[in-house]
């Protein structure tokens, strides 16, 4: 059973898809479970857990009686991040950079945050911010 997992509303679904699955078994060992990129649906696993799942935007806005509403919202401080523990977060960055990201800040040491965290910031292609994180030593 699933306790947790995150589920990205998404407007490109092939897109994202196509990002997802490119970087989610190298980063984090996710296993592509149901779905493809025509949507509406897909999920990745990490030992029987989910990881993640995509769920097209426009079907859930249907579901929640909010598909007259925008979909964008002004410009405002982001609200949720996906975080992911790598194993090297300067390979991890590097792998979703080739495939799509953007970078808001680069592989950095945070001794501030936990005396051997080293993380990354990035964005996937509809700008969901996602920190990859390791702990070394």
């Amino acid at each position: 059973m699933d306790a947790l997992h995150s589920r990205l509303l998404v407007t490109g679904f092939a897109e994202m898809f196509d990002f997802y699955q490119a970087v989610l078994p190298e980063l984090i060992g996710a296993k592509l479970m149901k779905g493809g990129p025509q949507g509406p649906y897909a999920n990745w696993d990490v030992e029987d857990q989910a990881a993640l799942v995509l769920f097209d935007r426009g079907a859930m806005a249907v579901l929640a009686g909010t598909a007259h509403l925008s979909a964008t919202a002004a410009p405002a401080q982001d609200r949720t991040m996906f975080v992911c523990r790598v194993d090297d977060v300067d390979t991890g960055a590097e792998l979703c950079l080739r495939h799509g990201a953007t970078p808001v800040v680069g592989p950095t040491d945070r001794p501030e945050w936990g005396p051997t965290l080293r993380t990354a910031h990035l964005r996937d292609p509809e700008g969901n911010l996602i920190e990859l994180q390791s702990y070394e030593g």
